[in-house]
């Protein structure tokens, strides 16, 4: 009888630790797991590699970002030591004019990081005298080398712009985009449920901003003539992802 007792705690213990190892033990690895990354360092942009890039070169590293984003192949980046190097300065590739619209991601759109890109953005990404102020901070003071204008399809600032919509402040905010509304050239059905028309005044809505930009910021204009900047216009595909450079503007 005691000897079932003092053999009893043995037993249960010898079932326990059977019960936790695999079955194929052939199978099983003794060398420790490897952690997951903690997510690669891409360093803060330096005075000295901004004052390095040309326009065209931010250009193309946005294409490239823009390709990676629509392949789901985004830079794993470590945002808090990003956080860190930037606390001090600041030196943007460039600027980039948006709508506000949440489904349009600016730094992702091009796989940008903390420190890469100053963003302006209102709906229907028209210019006014705080963006063309904050366009020539970003420009004049800090050494950006490019402003992109970038619209988007489906845009609902557009699409109420070209219905004629009045409501509260929307109304003088809309007031930004008739003209160009207006101004669009289109046989056919010229309301939003036209996606052929809306899509015009999309892209008529860029080059028009790019042009306020240079008529109503003698500062950009001059520095767009001296090749310091370039001042060009996009429109992003909500279906695809995609941005589209303009020709034209």
């Amino acid at each position: 009888m005691n000897l079932v007792r003092s053999s009893l705690p043995l037993l249960i213990l010898s079932f326990l630790v059977s019960c936790e190892q695999p079955a194929d033990t052939e199978t099983t690895s003794s060398e420790p797991e490897e952690e997951n990354p903690v997510g690669l360092v891409e360093d803060v942009l330096t005075a000295e590699e901004q004052a390095a890039l040309t326009p065209d070169m931010v250009i193309q590293s946005f294409k490239e970002g823009n390709d990676r984003f629509m392949r789901n192949d985004l830079t794993t980046r470590n945002h808090s030591e990003q956080v860190r190097q930037s606390t001090n300065a600041q030196f943007p590739k460039a600027i980039v004019l948006s709508c506000v619209d949440s489904r349009v991601p600016v730094e992702d759109v091009f796989d940008r990081g903390i420190g890469d890109v100053f963003v302006a953005r209102v709906a229907g990404n028209f210019v006014n005298e705080d963006i063309l102020g904050s366009m020539e901070f970003a420009c004049k003071v800090s050494g950006s080398k490019l402003i992109l204008v970038m619209g988007h399809e489906h845009c609902g600032a557009v699409k109420a712009a070209v219905d004629g919509v009045e409501l509260g402040n929307i109304t003088s905010m809309l007031a930004n985009i008739r003209p160009v509304v207006e101004a669009t050239e289109f046989e056919g059905d010229r309301s939003s449920k036209n996606e052929e028309f809306v899509h015009e005044v999309c892209v008529n809505n860029v080059q028009h901003a790019m042009q306020q930009i240079r008529e109503r910021s003698p500062i950009l204009k001059e520095m767009e003539e001296n090749g310091e900047i370039k001042i060009v216009g996009a429109v992003y595909d909500m279906d695809n992802g995609e941005v589209a450079f303009l020709d034209r503007g």
